[in-house]
């Protein structure tokens, strides 16, 4: 055999394992029909040269499939099927994991952050900002203005509350979010007006960083050994180390006596004293020790003090002095938050809700005053609309954060659970929130592009609460969200593959037909093209 015939030969060989590895269940046949073909002549049987047998032969591998139809079993098409509906249920599970663990689609999350800048789209700036971390770092988060994190007035101890909690159950109420957005607001309070560190201060500075309470407890008495009139360690120890509030309240004593005129720190001891005192049965003296705490630095506004002088006056009840309170602070020049907006629905619902019957107000219309009533309530509800689940208790109740979001579902769980006993003493108020909170979405039907009494409400709360709220707590989104389109997609896809691997199981041979009618269907108009295209080439070349 010379070179040139070599060469063709080793050519076929070449292109047999091509056709073999592509998938081609031709190329057995190509081989058989290239073996035809006589190397020692330019022409074969079928009077054709190399080039033009080559081309035709491949113009008519189309209609190979329905040879490569015939050669499959009903074992092939159960295996098929099954396999698909396997694999698209587990991306289905993965979906609906990370759906409701991160609030959207891991596919169109993807798709957004990496397929859409390959495909030459921009992001929406507007849409993302940049959050600080605890740690200082930058990170992005959306409308950072809305996302905006506010110290809980009505914060729990620490070592008498929330360590108890998790002696019991074993769970941690809080998040290194939070604890550490608390670290930063001690550093602020406790150590932002001296100019000169001392090593007590320098040690305090340390602790309020530490992740391990232990450490942050080693560290305050440390300091405490340096100086035994460090009053912030004293602080620290008040909050996490006393197991009881009684406790508490004499570390904090002990603080203030040693606190000099540091204005922050008396501030903060003040108010966990009389916080200490509320809990402790000693409302009265609470109340007074606030409303001195207010009189006495009034510029503190924004440490919302008024709030825990609202839940303490709501407690014994004095609803004239709730009314006072309300009078001065929900302005409509000051910020809202839910305290404000359902405690004045509370005491509107409270003047109707023990003669309120939703037929007879079906029959006869609403008075004025509970016309007012339900208005306040659809105020409230479109403030915060997460929080008439809780008081409702729809929704199970879990410690509240350190640090709350407004409008968000951090904010909710605080305000109800402190407020719902309060709610529950006024006869019928629970009832005429049930029956009247759901009416507020009418009023907005599309609360993330225009409000009512309000300013839209944002969007990134859901984020943001993640953050603040332990992970085995079920955030509450607002407004609901649809299921993502590809968690549909692949819902659909492994019960229709499912049901056609049932089939092909059930009914091997009938589904063995309709299958090869399909793909017969399928590959037509390729079959047409190629005879097509096959009757207009040359019979030699």
């Amino acid at each position: 055999m010379n070179e040139f015939a070599e060469g063709k030969a080793t050519f076929f060989f070449f292109f047999f394992k091509f056709a073999v590895m592509s998938g081609d269940v031709a190329g057995s046949l190509y081989w058989k029909q290239a073996c035809d073909f006589h190397v020692d002549g330019e022409v074969n049987e079928h009077g054709q040269g190399f080039p033009g047998y080559l081309v035709r032969s491949r113009i008519r591998s189309p209609q190979s499939s329905t040879v490569f139809l015939n050669t499959l079993t009903p074992k092939f098409y159960v295996a098929l099927t099954g396999t698909s509906s396997l694999i698209s249920g587990l991306i289905l599970i993965f979906e609906w994991w990370y759906f409701r663990k991160y609030g959207t689609s891991f596919i169109e999350q993807v798709s957004v952050s990496h397929l859409r800048p390959l495909l030459g789209g921009v992001e929406n700036s507007s849409s993302t900002g940049l959050f600080s971390s605890v740690n200082g770092d930058a990170e992005p988060r959306p409308n950072v203005s809305e996302c905006k994190v506010w110290r809980n007035p009505l914060n729990l101890f620490r070592g008498a509350e929330y360590s108890r909690y998790t002696w019991v159950t074993g769970k941690e109420p809080l998040t290194y979010y939070d604890m550490n957005l608390s670290a930063q607001d001690h550093q602020t309070f406790f150590t932002g007006d001296t100019q000169q560190l001392r090593a007590e201060d320098t040690i305090m500075q340390k602790a309020w960083r530490e992740r391990n309470p232990q450490a942050r407890i080693r560290a305050a008495h440390q300091a405490i050994e340096l100086n035994h009139e460090c009053a912030a360690a004293y602080v620290l120890l008040a909050e996490e180390e006393a197991t009881t509030i009684a406790e508490a309240e004499r570390l904090f004593k002990k603080a203030q006596k040693y606190a000099g005129k540091d204005t922050n720190l008396l501030v903060y001891i003040k108010r966990r004293l009389a916080m200490c005192a509320r809990k402790l049965g000693r409302i009265k003296e609470s109340v007074k020790m606030m409303r001195d705490l207010m009189k006495e630095y009034p510029l503190l506004g924004m440490l919302n003090i008024h709030e825990n002088l609202l839940e303490a006056l709501l407690e014994i009840q004095a609803y004239a002095d709730v009314q006072a309170v309300l009078a001065k602070y929900d302005d409509i020049s000051l910020p809202k938050s839910a305290t404000i907006c359902y405690t004045s629905a509370l005491l509107k619902a409270r003047a109707v809700s023990d003669k309120f019957s939703p037929e007879a107000a079906s029959r006869r219309g609403l008075s004025t005053a509970e016309m007012n009533a339900v208005e306040a309530i659809h105020r409230a509800v479109e403030f915060n609309p997460h929080v008439p689940k809780y008081l409702l208790e729809m929704k199970s109740l879990i410690l509240p954060p350190e640090h709350i979001l407004k409008r968000g579902d951090s904010e909710a769980v605080a305000y109800a659970f402190f407020h719902l006993q309060h709610w529950k003493r006024a006869e019928g108020a629970l009832n005429l929130l049930h029956c009247t909170w759901e009416g507020t979405f009418r009023i907005i039907p599309y609360p993330l592009e225009k409000g009512h009494l309000f300013y839209p409400y944002p969007g990134c709360t859901e984020t943001a609460d993640r953050e603040l709220l332990p992970s085995f707590h079920e955030v509450s989104v607002y407004p609901k969200k649809e299921l993502p389109f590809f968690i549909l997609f692949t819902a659909g896809l492994c019960s229709f593959t499912a049901m056609l691997a049932m089939l092909t199981h059930q009914f091997p041979d009938l589904m063995g037909v309709f299958a090869k009618a399909f793909f017969s269907t399928l590959f037509a108009p390729l079959g047409f093209f190629a005879e097509k295209i096959n009757g207009f080439m040359p019979t030699r070349i």
